[in-house]
């Protein structure tokens, strides 16, 4: 086989597998039988697993945020220069809740790895993780100038809590759907993304809740 060739098939084995399976419960010697290579084609192209794990990753992640950035650039082009709080957070959310959610997406192998990647704490994805973050200081700069009045701190809780919401409605959403005994359509992909946006949007546009003063009492017992 190609080396071109070699390498896509690993790849494609890999995902399929970490889909289906998660991450520890795959071996190197399952991805070689699926891609039908052999064990040296892996090391020779990728070196270990953490690495195979790490390249999945970016490959998907680095798609994700530019179609995230480009739906960033076009609302603050429509808004001449500072867009509007929802079109903003829309652009932060929809992407990834497009890719995992709804009947026609069917939970593709793509979306059913990065599922995987959202709930399992891997170490190369751990890593990633916490180093790839300039696509998010991009939206908390464009939620600066729609929210000029509000503090960073507020604007990064509001990122925080925006993008909780979103991977907890993809990881979660047969639960919410027992839950609801079908009430939740989670098929309604754009309405789920309109739910996220609307309660995030809320979040940042209220004040910080102030920290109350404990009881008389316990203010004697301090």
């Amino acid at each position: 086989m190609p080396s071109d060739l070699t390498r896509s098939a690993i790849l494609a084995a890999a995902e399929r597998l970490y889909a289906e399976r998660g991450f520890s419960d795959v071996t190197l010697r399952d991805i070689v039988a699926a891609a039908s290579v052999n064990l040296a084609a892996v090391n020779y192209h990728f070196g270990s697993k953490d690495e195979l794990i790490a390249e999945l990753f970016v490959t998907r992640s680095i798609a994700l945020n530019r179609e995230r950035l480009r739906e960033l650039r076009a609302a603050e082009e429509k808004g001449g220069g500072a867009a509007d709080i929802h079109a903003i957070l829309r652009a932060l959310v929809a992407p990834v809740m497009r890719d995992c959610l709804g009947p026609e997406n069917e939970r593709s192998t793509g979306a059913r790895f990065m599922i995987r990647a959202s709930i399992e704490s891997v170490p190369p994805i751990r890593r990633i993780k916490n180093r790839e973050i300039d696509h998010l200081r991009k939206f908390a700069a464009a939620l600066k100038r729609a929210l000029p009045g509000c503090s960073e701190v507020e604007l990064y809780w509001g990122l925080h809590f925006a993008l909780a919401m979103a991977h907890h409605t993809i990881r979660d959403s047969e639960r919410l759907t027992k839950l609801s005994d079908g009430q939740c359509d989670l098929d309604d992909v754009a309405g789920v993304i309109e739910r996220v946006v609307s309660v995030a949007a809320m979040g940042l546009a209220a004040p910080p809740a102030a920290a109350k003063a404990p009881p008389a009492r316990a203010r004697q017992l301090q």
